[in-house]
């Protein structure tokens, strides 16, 4: 079922959700959206991290990786700071 609000744009480029679809998302301060444009179409969409357990998982598994590929915890720390970079310079 679509549902439909009007909102509009401050000067600084802020949009407003309406209370009643952040409301319905669950949405509160802080959420953080994933922008998208499609020809003249924007689409925001909430991301949603990991839940407590999926994250203890996922933690879980990167450590039998780092053990397994025998990386140090400089290792890794180099690979997100290169990361970074890389995601920074996308923009």
């Amino acid at each position: 079922m679509s549902t439909f609000e009007i909102t509009s744009m401050s000067t600084k480029g802020q949009v407003v959700i309406p209370a009643s679809l952040r409301k319905g998302l669950n949405m509160g301060k802080g959420a953080k959206l994933i922008v998208v444009r499609e020809g003249d179409n924007l689409l925001l969409k909430p991301i949603e991290g990991p839940k407590k357990d999926e994250f203890k998982e996922i933690l879980k598994l990167a450590a039998e990786i780092r053990k397994e590929l025998d990386l140090t915890e400089a290792d890794v720390e180099e690979a997100i700071k290169e990361t970074k970079k890389t995601l920074a310079n996308r923009t």
